[in-house]
Order: structure tokens, then sequence, then C-alpha cells
């Protein structure tokens, strides 16, 4: 009867040391370019790409819709997306969620000699948008100039493009302005272009004063009641890296390979564009505010961007017990 006890209390042992030796896996769908990459970088020096709770599995994405379609289908695990899409496929029954990632915007840029210096000055002038006519930061600019009287949309010539021939056209003087991703933004703001307005003061200027995060990790809300504990050890960890990034200048250098440019001002504005992103609040003014540039989006839009669900989808928004 002893040995029956003891041979049972080291299967249990056994049991649980096993158990607490698996880790979760974490497949996470990365676009070639972009700031995740800065973040994964710097967690596989701090030896967090891979803890006794996760390790991540880097899966190589050609672009976002690609990237949307790796998830649904389940080859990947988690993507960077925005929380409205994550909404319409609610609507449309995928359990997806979201966890905010970067808080940082587009931006309206203009020429250097521009005499271009708020949104009624472009009326009649031509504008490039990056992302095609249901970009959010397109949308939400167009909602800001109707309060001014301005239809953007009806008085100005419009040309949408990839966001590095916007800017070869806005430096050649073939376009007056563009609105465009932060990082596209910046590299011409280090080269004396004007930056009239971002996204977070849009959304400011729209008498929403609480800002709101649009990019964030997503996944499905069942893979992540699997993976909670190992999934916020994640977060927490690309938290580090973030902070890491923005403060420590020996990391910096691990990252400036990936910035593409030799120039040490488009560098730092590209460092400084990113810091200013980190999440600062995520709670339920964000949420309130979310549910108003949401139902801005859905007018703006007539339902193309968002669905015709006349609320943001609960659940769209994840928060770990």
């Amino acid at each position: 009867m002893k040995i029956l006890f003891h041979a049972l209390l080291l299967a249990c042992i056994v049991s649980q040391s096993l158990i607490a030796a698996e880790k979760s896996i974490i497949r996470l769908g990365v676009l070639p370019f972009g700031t995740v990459n800065w973040e994964l970088t710097v967690l596989t020096k701090l030896e967090l790409i891979e803890t006794d709770e996760y390790r991540i599995e880097i899966q190589a994405v050609a672009n976002p819709q690609a990237g949307k379609i790796s998830l649904l289908a389940n080859s990947v695990d988690m993507i960077v997306s925005d929380w409205i899409w994550v909404s319409r496929q609610r609507t449309a029954g995928f359990n997806l969620t979201f966890y905010p990632y970067s808080n940082t915007a587009g931006a309206l840029v203009v020429n250097k000699q521009s005499n271009i210096t708020s949104l009624p000055d472009l009326k009649g002038k031509r504008i490039g948008i990056a992302g095609g006519e249901l970009d959010k930061n397109w949308l939400l600019l167009q909602a800001l100039a109707k309060k001014q009287t301005i239809d953007l949309n009806q008085a100005n010539k419009k040309v949408f493009a990839a966001p590095p021939l916007l800017n070869q056209e806005l430096s050649q003087g073939r376009l007056d302005a563009i609105i465009t991703y932060w990082h596209y933004a910046a590299r011409l703001e280090a080269q004396g272009f004007h930056q009239i307005i971002d996204g977070k003061n849009i959304i400011k200027d729209l008498g929403i004063p609480v800002s709101v995060p649009l990019l964030g990790y997503v996944f499905k809300q069942s893979w992540a009641d699997q993976h909670q504990n190992a999934i916020k050890r994640f977060f927490r960890a690309t938290q580090v890296a973030k902070d890491s990034i923005c403060n420590s200048d020996s990391t910096w250098q691990h990252i400036i390979p990936l910035t593409k440019t030799s120039s040490t001002t488009t560098q730092q504005l590209l460092r400084k564009r990113y810091c200013d992103g980190r999440i600062n609040q995520w709670g339920k003014q964000q949420q309130d505010a979310a549910q108003q540039i949401y139902l801005l989006l859905k007018k703006l839009s007539k339902n193309k961007l968002t669905g015709k669900s006349e609320i943001l989808q609960p659940g769209t928004f994840w928060f770990p017990n």
C-alpha cells in the first residue's frame, strides 16, 4: 500500500512538472517592415522572445490583408490590425478581440514652401491619400473639414497611392498635400516638410478629448481564454521592449539598421514619433471614445468600412482577468 502511495505521489509530481514545462506557442504574423520588428529585435536581445510561459514563432505575412486571412484561417495566432476590422468580424461571427499596440497615427503633410497652414487652405488642392478611400485618417480628416464647411471629397483632386509614391509626388510638387502613415510623414518632416495636423489631433478637434489607439494586437477570444497568462506575460515583455527602445541609447543602436535610413535626423524623428505612441491609459474612457469614432467612421464611409452594425461590438476589446 505504501509502495502504491509513493508511486501515485511520484506520478503526480511528474505530471505537474510536465504541465509546468509546457509553454504557449504564439504564432505572430508580422509584416517584413514596421515597428513590430523593432520590438521583436529587442525581445530577442533581452531573451524575452521565449520564456518559461511562451515562445514566439514569427511568421512573415506579405501585406495586411494576408495577415488577416492567416488569422481567420488559424495559420497564425496573432497579428497587428485595427479594432474597426475586429468589430466588423465579430458581427460576421468571428470571435476576434483587440489589445492596444500603438497610439501613433497618420498625419497631413505639405511641401516646404507651401502656403497651406490650415484645413481651409486645402480647398481646391491636390491631395494624396494613403490607404484608399476608406482610410481612417482620410475619413476623419473629412469629418473635421466638414466642421469648417469644407467638403474635401468634392472640392479637391484626390490621388490614392502607396505611401512611398505619395512621398515622391509631394517632393516633386505634383501634390499639394498628403495624408499618410506616421512613419512616412516623419521621413518627410525630417527633410523639412511641414505637418499640418496628425491623427490624434484630428480626433481631439472633432470633440473627442480621449486618445484612442487604432492599432493593436488582434487574436481569437477562444484562443486567448486558453493562453491568458502567456499572452499577458508577452504583452508585459513588449512594454519592456518599448521602454528600452525609448529610454536606452544602446538599445536604439540595434534598431537603427531597421529604420532603413542613414539620416540621423530621420532616425531621431522616427524614434520620437514611435515613443509618442506608447499607451499610457486603456480603459472605459478609451472604449467610450472608440464608440464615438466608430459612429463617425460608419457615417462617413456609409457602412463600407464598419459594416451595418449600429454599435461597436461587445468584446471587441480584450481585458484579461
